[in-house]
């Protein structure tokens, strides 16, 4: 009993701080699989033993909302559903009924309300109690009806989800890999959840509606009558199809057959009983209702043989580990390699080359190792880079071990750094994406970064280049002459000091008045004093500059590039040197990247929290109970809105 009680009290760990990296943060730290096998354990030993913890994954629903957005109760609680992997439990729990089947998306849940025609509010899932509000963000969905034909006053739910399409897309234009994002559903989470709905709009968020709450005047019969309801107010609704427990199998089978080439993100089916008035008199558990099942997919799963472990550097120095396998039929297709991810997944899988594996798609696309049946452990970690034969180290970051190759001067991290340099947010010099660049190093026409400025001598090479001609030519030239043209703030990212993101190169360009030379000849105890560096940081910036090479480098540069000179906005006292933090939505500012721009015209500072060096806080909601807000009035830090802020502090809007 007690030796099962820890279990259970180890899997209540588990299964919450998993649930809370993928709701609250957008982080997926285990699979679908390994989640699901956890979870049915947990609510096993429940039964068993009678017993339910308090803070059970499966009495809890959902996330908690995160503090920078407002905040409201939902009309009606957004309950979970019970879920199955059986198929012949789905076709059961229709009894004689008729049910309707659909896509279960894999988005994020959106409550949205209207009224006297037009979209009120929209609300985030969030607890399943308590929401967030993103009616800005919702009004640029791409297929949202911003007015509606029915006048009354209607409340629906719905999936917001990003197509794969668009998020290969997105990913496309982040050329370092590590920056790219993992997963559609991860992206539209944190989309959705933006402050600034011009990024929003820019990721082509769509929205399929599920389930009619309300409408007022309006009675129906059937979840059919409902879905048709909803497609004739303008809304697209989850594809679904009619079934009865006969009808099952075959509808099952058709969407199996679709969900591989599907573009919408789903994990699975969602059965719903069409008699509304029957399902009602259902009832509910604690946390699902009884009128609907989810249906997640019976992963696949396939034994092989472990070939061989490839390591495969990329772009930042890290080294991924890939399993290559005996190749297996995984829903429909031929698979044979598999992401191992970290050095900790790998360690914690005990592979060993010979071994006997477990495989699977998750959610019948990506191959994942579900297990090691043998467990030898004995794959050996390379002591030095497959690219070139330098020294590995092993580095943890939040207990998870990743591989990273030692020599700076590696091609793939030489490709790296200069990819960084021609990015949007340093030189920004278009036309040289991460392939041309590749192609550059290879026909040994960049060496470093001064060698951009003087492609000229390479023009004939270039201009008979595979994707190149005449024009190509002359338009990476005219970008790298319009690129001479810059800021310090944008040439210090661009050099890739570690740590040294936007904000910092930005933060520490004020701190010196924008000069070049007292930046690199500062001191770490001066660097240290800027706010957002620690010693670690200033460390690191210093004996950067103080390298040699770096300087020499440094100086190269300065020669080919005209630093554009900044002017603040005005002398103001009152705001030079004072550190203010801005927080939730704008009235007189277009967004906080305005807003920001703007104080620091005047040599203030915008720091992401509240601390006891904060000047003010910045919000319109002035007596929210957000985190912020609880935070400044503990330290004393006074709130403001926008009015007060430039009343108070002597500004004015142009």
């Amino acid at each position: 009993m007690n030796q099962k009680t820890d279990r259970m009290k180890e899997l209540v760990k588990i299964l919450n701080e998993a649930s809370y990296a993928y709701y609250a943060k957008d982080e997926e730290i285990m699979s679908n699989f390994e989640y699901d096998k956890l979870y049915d354990e947990l609510e096993s030993l429940e039964q068993e033993l009678g017993v339910v913890l308090a803070g059970s994954p499966t009495v809890r629903v959902g996330y908690e909302a995160v503090a920078e957005l407002p905040k409201e109760k939902h009309a009606q609680p957004m309950l979970s559903l019970a879920k199955t992997k059986d198929r012949e439990e789905l076709a059961a729990f229709l009894l004689d009924k008729k049910g309707l089947l659909s896509w279960k998306l894999d988005g994020l849940t959106v409550v949205l309300e209207y009224e006297n025609h037009k979209l009120q509010k929209a609300i985030t899932r969030g607890n399943g109690e308590v929401g967030e509000i993103v009616t800005n963000n919702a009004s640029v969905f791409r297929n949202v009806p911003l007015q509606i034909p029915f006048a009354g006053k209607v409340i629906l739910r719905g999936e917001a989800v990003i197509c794969y399409s668009d998020f290969e897309e997105i990913n496309k234009k982040i050329t370092d890999a590590k920056e790219q994002y993992k997963n559609p559903r991860n992206l539209c989470s944190g989309t959705v959840r933006q402050l600034n709905n011009e990024v929003t709009a820019k990721r082509n968020v769509r929205f399929y509606a599920f389930s009619l709450v309300e409408a007022e005047g309006e009675d129906a019969a059937t979840r059919k009558e409902q879905f048709e309801f909803m497609k004739n107010q303008g809304f697209e609704v989850v594809e679904y199809r009619e079934v009865t427990a006969q009808t099952m199998a075959e509808n099952v089978e058709y969407f199996a057959k679709k969900v591989a080439d599907y573009d919408i993100p789903s994990d699975g089916l969602v059965l719903l009983f069409d008699d509304i008035a029957y399902g009602k008199s259902l009832g509910r558990t604690a946390k699902f209702p009884r009128d609907a099942i989810a249906f997640k997919w019976q992963d696949e799963v396939c034994e092989t043989i472990l070939k061989e472990i490839e390591w495969s550097p990329s772009r930042t120095g890290l080294i991924n580990p890939v399993a290559i396998f005996e190749p297996v039929e995984l829903e429909g297709t031929t698979v044979s390699r598999a992401s191992v991810h970290n050095i900790s997944v790998m360690r914690s899988l005990k592979l060993g080359i010979g071994d006997r594996i477990k495989v699977y798609k998750a959610n019948m696309i990506i191959p994942q190792i579900a297990e090691n049946i043998t467990q030898s452990d004995t794959v050996e970690i390379p002591q030095v880079c497959p690219v070139c034969g330098h020294e590995t180290f092993i580095e943890a970051v939040n207990d998870v071990q990743s591989l990273y190759c030692k020599n700076e001067l590696c091609p793939v991290k030489k490709l790296k750094a200069l990819t960084l340099f021609v990015s949007r947010d340093a030189l920004n010099m278009e036309g040289l994406s991460e392939a041309t660049l590749e192609k550059f190093v290879q026909a040994g026409f960049v060496k470093d970064y001064t060698d951009l400025f003087h492609l000229e001598r390479y023009r004939d090479e270039i201009v008979s280049m595979e994707g190149f001609g005449e024009k190509s030519y002359e338009n990476l030239i005219a970008s790298v002459e319009k690129a001479r043209n810059t800021t310090l703030p944008r040439l210090l990212y661009g050099l890739g000091i570690e740590g040294i993101g936007v904000a910092m190169a930005k933060q520490i360009c004020r701190d010196f008045s924008y000069d070049a030379n007292r930046l690199v000849n500062a001191t770490q105890e001066e660097v240290s004093a800027v706010e957002g560096f620690g010693e670690v940081l200033a460390t690191s910036f210093c004996a950067f500059f103080k390298e040699p090479s770096m300087r020499e480098l440094w100086d190269a540069l300065l020669d080919e590039l005209h630093l554009e000179q900044v002017e603040l906005q005005g002398n103001n006292e009152a705001v030079m040197g004072k550190t203010f933090v801005v927080t939730g939505s704008l009235n007189l500012f277009q967004d906080r990247s305005a807003f920001k721009e703007y104080i620091e015209g005047y040599g203030g500072k915008v720091a992401g929290s509240v601390s006891a060096k904060t000047e003010c806080l910045i919000n319109n909601d002035t007596t929210s109970t957000s985190s912020k807000n609880k935070k400044a009035r503990e330290l004393g830090v006074s709130i403001l809105s926008e009015e007060e802020f430039l009343k108070q502090y002597g500004l004015t809007l142009s």
